[in-house]
C-alpha cells in the first residue's frame, strides 16, 4: 500500500533542501505523517510555510537538530509489549542459541534502535540464557539508528527509575548499577552492544544475522520503500534466522520471504528462496498412433473422464497426445484431429504458459508440478484463471508412460482471494494506524517526561489511512500528557512564585523602612511602599528609572562612593547617614545601608539600598540624655528599686545627699530600711495594688531615716514599669518638713 497524498512541490523541495544539506533522506516515509511532524517544529520556531522554513533552516544550521528530533519518534522502553517478549524468551532465544555451534557466534541486530533499551533488553535474555561468561565471548548485537543524540543516550546506557520500570526486579539487580539517582547497565555485557548511525532504506544491512528486531519502523514508511526495506531484512538474516516485528506491524502476513513463527506477536523466520533451473530437454521425436497405445478399457476410461468435469490432456512419453476429455476440448480448443499429433504442435503447449519443461520435469522426476493462477484469454473480452496440474502416469514398474494435464479453472477462487487480500490489508492498515498512533502518543510522553524526559522525544510513524488516525490519537495523548506534566511544574513553579511574592510584599510592608534594588545599571527595580510614603513616588513612576535620576530631597548623589565600593566589592555592606526633606517637607535623618544584590554563581547583580528613618531615634536619644542629666541633678530625691527584693537599684544625686549613702552603700540597702516604723511587709501590702494593676500608682506619707539617724517627713510617689525590662519601680520622693503654702487669694 502507498501514501496517496498528492505531491506539495514547496514541501517536497524542503526534503530536498534536507537531503542536500544534511543527508536525511526522509523521502520514503510517509508524507502525511512526515508533513504532520515538520509541521510541529515549524509552530515552535513560528515559521507559517515550508518555504519559510526552508529559509529558517539555511539561516540557522541548528535547527535541523531540533527537527530531527522531532520527526524521529523515539518511542521505546525496556521489555515493551511484555507478552511478546515472553514468547522471545521461551521459544526463540533457545532455538537461535540451539541452532548456532559453541563456538559460533551469535549476531543480532536491533534496527531503529533509539536510546538503547531494545538492544539491552535481548542482551539481558541471551545473557540469562548463556551465561554472562559465554555470552561475552559468543554475542554482538548491532544496534542503529539515523538519530545520532538518541545513540548518544543509548552509548552512555544510563536511565531514570520511570525508564526502568518495565525491568524485573531481578533483572534489574543483576545487569543495572544504582546510582545516586540513575540506573546504569552493567559494563560487561554494555561491551557487546555496538551502536552505529545507519539508514535501513539506503546503508547496506548487516549480514549473518541470527536474530533481527525492527519494530515499529516500517508503519511510518510508504508501501514502496517498505518493498525495498523487506528484501534486505531479508537478506541480512540467515537462512534460520528470526525476525521481530512490532504488534501493529502486519506487512509480512502475504510475504512469500517469510513464514510466521508466532503471528500474534509478530514473530517471523525467514524463508530461503530457491529457483527452478529452466528445462531445455525436448521430446523425443518418435512418434505412436493413438490406436498403437495399450490401454485397456479405453472407451471406458474416456467416457469417466469425460463425464469428471475436468479439462484434462494425456501426453505420453513421446510427446504425443494420447488423451483430452470433452471439457478440455472446449477449453482449449483441442479437436478429434489434435489426438496423436506431438503435443508442442498445439497453441495450449504454449498458451496460456509454457508447459513443455514441467511435463518433461515429471518425466524426470517422477513428481507433480503445480502451475498457479495463469492467465487463460478466452476471447478479446473473457479471461479465466487457471491451475494447472502436471501428474505422472505410471507403469507397474514404477516408470512414467505419460503425464496427466488437469486444468482447473480457478477463477472464483482468485477473485476471492483478491477481495480476501484487500479486506486483509484494510484490516491490516487499521491495525497499523492504532499502533502507530500509540507510538507517536508515546514520543511525545517521553520527550516531556524525561522532560522530560521533555521530553523523553520524543522513535515511530504511520502507514496508511487508519495507521494516520492511530497516530493522531498517540500524539493527543502524548501532548496532553506532556501539557499535564508542564502545566503541573508551572503550577507548581506558580505556587511557589506566589509564596515568595507574597512572602516580599508582606516583609517589604511590614518594614519601617525603605528597601531600593537597583540592577547592575543602576536603574531601579523594585520600591517598596515606605519609600511611596516618604518620597511621595509610586513604583510605576520610579521602576526602570537611573537612581541617579531620583529627585527625592536626598543628595542620592551622595552615595555614589559608597555604591561604587559595594559593586566592585571592596566591602560586602556600607553604611552611611543622609538629612534631607521628605514629602510633607519635614526634615529628615536617613541612615542607608548598602548591600550587594548577589547571585547564585557569586557574581554582583546589582545592590540594595535600605533607608531607616533615624530622625525620631535621634531626637529620643538627644531627648533621653537631656532628661537623665536634668534628673540626675535635681534636689528632689528619685529612688529606683528593684520589684523583688525592694533593694535599692539606682538614686540620684539628690537621693544620695539626704540620704547621706553613697551608690555603692545603697545597693546593698532596702527601701522599708529608710522608712521608721515601717516593715517589709506594710511595705508590700501597700504596693499590692501596683503588683496587681488595680491602681497606676500608689502616693502615701512617711518618715525617712537618713544615714545618721536624721529623721525627715516625706510625700511618696511610687510607679511600677513592668513592661520594662528588667521591671523597675520608681519613687519619686518630696520633702514636706519645709513645705509653704501660697496665701488664699
Amino acid at each position: 500500500m502507498t501514501d496517496k497524498t498528492p505531491l506539495d512541490p514547496p514541501f517536497e523541495a524542503l526534503l530536498q533542501h534536507i537531503q542536500e544539506s544534511r543527508g536525511l533522506d526522509f523521502r520514503g516515509y510517509k508524507r502525511t505523517s512526515l508533513k504532520r511532524r515538520i509541521t510541529l517544529r515549524m509552530e515552535a520556531v513560528g515559521v507559517d510555510s515550508f518555504e519559510s522554513y526552508q529559509s529558517h533552516l539555511e539561516a540557522d544550521p541548528g535547527e535541523f537538530e531540533n527537527l530531527l528530533n522531532t520527526v524521529l519518534i523515539n518511542v521505546t522502553s525496556f521489555f515493551r509489549d511484555e507478552e511478546a517478549w515472553e514468547v522471545m524468551r521461551d521459544e526463540v532465544i533457545p532455538k537461535v542459541i540451539a541452532r548456532s555451534e559453541p563456538d559460533q557466534p551469535i549476531r543480532v541486530w536491533s534496527v531503529g534502535c533509539a536510546s538503547g533499551e531494545e538492544p539491552y533488553s535481548v542482551a539481558m535474555m541471551l545473557a540469562e540464557a548463556l551465561g554472562k561468561v559465554d555470552f561475552c565471548k559468543r554475542v554482538k548485537i548491532y544496534a542503529t539508528d539515523l538519530d545520532e543524540d538518541a545513540l548518544k543516550v543509548a552509548r552512555l546506557a544510563t536511565y531514570s527509575s520511570r525508564d526502568v520500570e518495565n525491568v524485573p526486579a531481578k533483572l534489574l539487580e543483576r545487569y543495572f548499577e544504582r546510582t545516586t539517582n540513575h540506573y546504569v547497565f552493567e559494563r560487561d555485557v554494555r561491551k557487546c552492544v555496538i551502536f552505529g548511525r545507519h539508514n535501513v532504506v539506503h546503508d547496506a544491512p548487516i549480514s549473518r544475522i541470527d536474530l533481527l528486531i525492527c519494530r515499529n519502523l516500517l508503519i511510518y514508511l510508504e508501501g514502496e520503500t517498505q518493498g525495498i526495506v523487506l528484501p534486505r531484512l531479508h537478506y541480512a538474516l540467515n537462512n534460520d534466522g528470526f525476525l521481530f516485528l512490532g504488534k501493529a506491524e502486519t506487512q509480512l502476513a502475504r510475504s512469500p520471504l517469510f513464514r510466521a513463527v508466532d503471528t500474534k506477536h509478530r514473530i517471523f523466520a525467514k524463508v530461503a528462496q530457491e529457483w527452478r533451473r529452466p528445462i531445455a530437454t525436448g521430446f523425443r521425436e518418435a512418434r505412436l498412433r493413438r490406436a498403437d497405445m495399450p490401454l485397456p478399457n479405453a472407451l471406458l476410461l474416456e467416457s469417466a473422464l469425460n463425464e469428471a468435469g475436468t479439462a484434462m490432456l494425456v501426453v505420453d512419453e513421446t510427446g504425443t497426445v494420447a488423451l483430452a476429455t470433452n471439457p478440455a476440448r472446449h477449453l482449449l480448443g483441442v479437436g478429434d484431429a489434435d489426438i496423436g499429433r506431438p503435443f508442442q504442435d498445439l497453441p495450449i503447449s504454449y498458451r496460456p504458459i509454457e508447459l513443455r519443461g514441467p511435463i518433461e520435469e515429471v518425466f524426470r522426476t517422477r513428481r507433480s508440478v503445480r502451475l498457479e493462477d495463469q492467465e487463460h484469454r478466452l476471447n478479446q473480452s473473457e479471461v479465466i484463471r487457471l491451475t494447472v496440474d502436471a501428474r505422472p502416469l505410471a507403469r507397474p514398474d514404477g516408470s512414467v508412460h505419460a503425464v496427466l494435464l488437469a486444468f482447473n479453472d480457478t477463477t472464483l477462487l482468485h477473485t476471492m482471494r483478491i477481495e480476501l487480500e484487500a479486506v486483509q490489508e484494510t484490516l491490516e492498515n487499521t491495525i497499523e494506524e492504532l499502533q502507530s498512533a500509540n507510538e507517536e502518543l508515546e514520543t511525545t510522553n517521553e520527550e516531556l517526561q524525561s522532560t522530560n524526559e521533555e521530553l523523553e522525544t520524543t522513535n515511530e510513524e504511520l502507514q496508511s489511512t487508519n495507521e494516520e488516525l492511530e497516530t493522531l490519537n498517540e500524539e493527543a495523548r502524548s501532548s496532553n500528557e506532556e501539557m499535564e506534566s508542564v502545566n503541573e511544574e508551572l503550577r507548581i513553579q506558580a505556587e511557589q512564585a506566589t509564596s515568595f511574592r507574597l512572602y516580599l510584599e508582606a516583609v517589604l510592608r511590614s518594614m519601617n523602612g525603605g528597601i531600593v534594588v537597583v540592577d547592575d545599571k543602576l536603574d531601579i527595580q523594585s520600591w517598596n511602599r515606605w519609600s511611596e510614603n516618604t518620597w511621595g513616588l509610586r513604583a510605576d513612576e520610579v521602576v526602570g528609572t537611573s537612581f541617579d535620576a531620583l529627585d527625592i530631597g536626598v543628595p542620592v548623589h551622595l552615595l555614589r562612593d559608597a555604591m561604587a565600593t559595594v559593586r566592585s566589592g571592596g566591602e560586602a555592606q556600607v553604611e552611611q547617614a543622609l538629612e534631607g526633606i521628605d514629602r510633607r517637607g519635614r526634615r529628615i535623618l536617613c541612615n542607608v545601608t548598602l548591600s550587594g544584590l548577589i547571585d547564585e554563581n557569586g557574581r554582583n547583580r546589582g545592590l540594595v539600598l535600605l533607608f531607616q528613618d533615624v530622625t525620631g531615634e535621634n531626637r529620643r536619644d538627644e531627648f533621653s540624655r537631656y532628661l537623665g542629666r536634668i534628673m540626675g541633678r535635681a534636689l528632689n530625691e528619685i529612688y529606683f528599686l528593684d520589684p523583688v527584693t525592694l533593694h535599692f537599684t539606682l538614686a540620684n544625686d539628690g537621693a544620695e545627699k539626704k540620704l547621706g549613702y553613697s551608690a555603692q552603700q545603697l545597693e546593698l540597702v532596702a527601701f522599708p530600711d529608710v522608712l521608721a516604723g515601717v516593715s517589709t511587709d506594710d511595705v508590700r501590702a501597700l504596693l499590692a495594688p501596683l503588683f496587681n494593676k488595680t491602681k497606676p500608682e500608689i502616693v502615701f506619707e512617711a518618715v525617712i531615716r537618713a544615714a545618721d539617724g536624721h529623721e525627715y517627713p516625706a510625700e511618696l510617689c511610687m510607679q511600677l514599669f513592668a513592661d520594662e525590662h528588667p521591671p523597675i519601680l520608681v519613687v519619686m520622693v518630696h520633702e514636706t518638713s519645709e513645705r509653704q503654702q501660697l496665701p488664699a487669694g
